[in-house]
């Protein structure tokens, strides 16, 4: 929490608002290279004495704890609101004639009951298909187990969270569903660094050489748990096994339970118990509408299946509202390839042979190609704001290719906001900062006394570093952060995104013509040169919002 953290970091600095307001933005505690005088010495105890050191130290821990305390109420007062939409890059919405969306967890939010589903069919199917054993199937899917953004190295079959800088964070590091030791990581990886010619492709795969796979699909949150499912049995009953075998075999299985349409049929024959009403799609849909907004849908899900889960969360006219409707996309290729031409669609499902000169609006439109949508529509440049839930596979290529605007959906964003709003939360990343801050400015006291203190403050540090992970998710922590750095997920975000909310609800508290600015954070050379009287920003806020 960036108040938290700003805070924490002026009370353990003694450096007042400068430190706090500059910490708003940073990313850790590293030396700031100011031009200030070190710690206070402790005075001697009497002439000719040696300072007490560990009892200085402990004096600067038990001050620095009570100021936390007494922080921690103001914090309170400013939460964050999980509702809100943040940004990367500057945008107004001004600017925006054309709205475009994705439609799976875009426009659709689908129940926890989906990748239930997903995990049991493709399990099935490597035991129907591929011959894995029949014990596989005493594994449950557990929603608890991975998050989104992990990397899976296919060679050594093992998941792991990586940060922007591509070092592993320890402790995070899954063979089967078992924790791989610290020594074992490092050891294998010669350091917890992933050279750049293993990390995954462009588009996360792992592929030419690439031995890391990225999975930033939602969907694949139960494929994760299925490849580590197997991993376990295997590992287990100590079965020999080739692990690129079993990575492809269990992502042909999940592929399979899409285009076998298995996923599709299970939704449509029960679609209360797996599409979630609740968000408010045909609000925004016709807020858009009702200032003259153009909107287009671009998805790889097919036509029945988006027809019916559309009359089901917006209604049957929904075709009605939206100009240019396609399907099957395949995205990311039909952003890259300028051969394939569209195809209609009939009322029946039926592909038609007619030559497209025009993408008509109550129309349906299959596979195509960006190029060939540009110059039908006409739709060109930063008017156009497209959202997608997928990083790379919707939003990546129309930020760096073709100058879209892009707003990404982020559903775990919300959850992890209401996280980090609670007060156990604030107190523990609070005290953790101060801590940090601590540790920064004590390691100058090398004598033996002072580094055996330090060394208590490390350990605690760490534990509470655990502690701060577990808030999120057990095993990997944070969709966002590892213990110190923005994530690889993360990384990715703020390049290809230029806003990203929780859900397309978020659009309902902003007007239409609103300019989202993104927070100008310090970069690490700047920071000595914030004025103490620095103002200090954290916005948007859960009570600005109640007051509007």
């Amino acid at each position: 929490m960036a108040t938290a953290a700003a805070a924490a970091a002026a009370v353990a600095r003694g450096a007042g608002a400068r430190a706090a307001a500059a910490l708003l933005g940073g990313r850790g505690s590293a030396a700031r290279g100011r031009q200030r005088a070190g710690p206070a010495r402790p005075l001697c105890t009497a002439p000719g004495t040696a300072p007490d050191m560990k009892g200085y130290l402990w004096e600067r821990y038990r001050e620095a704890k009570r100021s936390t305390d007494d922080l921690v109420p103001s914090i309170m007062n400013n939460l964050l609101n999980p509702d809100a939409i943040f940004s990367n890059n500057e945008m107004s919405l001004s600017d925006i004639e054309i709205y475009g969306f994705d439609y799976d967890y875009t426009l659709v939010f689908y129940s926890k009951h989906l990748h239930t589903l997903i995990f049991n069919a493709a399990r099935d199917l490597l035991i129907n298909e591929h011959r894995y054993p029949m014990e596989i199937r005493k594994y449950e899917y557990d929603p608890n187990f991975a998050i989104r953004g992990l990397h899976y190295d296919v060679q050594r079959a093992v998941l792991m969270k990586i940060d922007a800088f591509h070092y592993i964070q320890l402790g995070t590091v899954y063979r089967g569903l078992s924790v791989v030791p610290d020594e074992e990581v490092i050891e294998m990886y010669e350091g917890s660094h992933v050279p750049l010619e293993q990390m995954s492709d462009f588009y996360g795969k792992s592929s030419h050489g690439n031995t890391m796979k990225q999975f930033m699909d939602i969907f694949s949150l139960p494929e994760m748990s299925l490849l580590s499912c197997v991993n376990e049995y295997f590992l287990k009953n100590n079965i020999d096994y080739e692990p690129v075998h079993l990575y492809k075999d269990v992502k042909d299985s999940i592929r399979d339970v899409h285009i076998k349409g298995i996923m599709y049929s299970a939704i449509e024959a029960d679609i209360e118990k797996y599409i979630c009403y609740a968000e408010q799609t045909r609000a925004v849909l016709a807020k858009l509408a009702d200032h003259g907004k153009k909107m287009f849908l671009i998805t790889n899900s097919p036509s029945s299946f988006v027809d019916k889960g559309m009359r089901y969360i917006v209604g049957k006219d929904w075709r009605d509202l939206f100009d240019v409707v396609i399907v099957q996309a395949e995205k990311p290729n039909f952003f890259n390839d300028k051969r394939r031409p569209f195809r209609k669609v009939n009322e029946k499902g039926v592909l038609l042979w007619d030559k497209i000169h025009k993408l008509q609006k109550g129309q349906i439109y299959k596979q195509g190609n960006l190029y060939e949508f540009l110059k039908l529509t006409g739709w060109r440049g930063s008017k156009v704001l497209y959202f997608g839930d997928h990083i790379y596979s919707d939003l990546a290529d129309l930020t760096l290719k073709h100058g879209w605007r892009t707003g990404a959906i982020i559903p775990e964003l919300r959850s992890e906001l209401r996280i980090m709003n609670t007060e156990q939360y604030i107190q523990t990343m609070t005290w953790l900062q101060t801590l940090t801050g601590l540790l920064e400015q004590m390691q100058v006291h090398r004598d033996a006394e002072s580094q055996l203190v330090l060394q208590e403050w490390k350990k605690e540090r760490k534990e509470m570093r655990e502690m701060t992970k577990n808030f999120f998710n057990t095993q990997f922590g944070s969709l966002f952060r590892t213990d110190q750095n923005p994530t690889y997920f993360l990384r990715r975000l703020s390049r290809f995104a230029d806003i990203y909310m929780a859900s397309l609800s978020c659009l309902l508290n902003y007007d239409v013509s609103h300019t989202f600015y993104p927070r100008r954070t310090p970069l690490q050379h700047e920071l000595p040169a914030w004025p103490d009287s620095a103002p200090t920003f954290r916005l948007p806020l859960l009570q600005e919002a109640h007051a509007e």
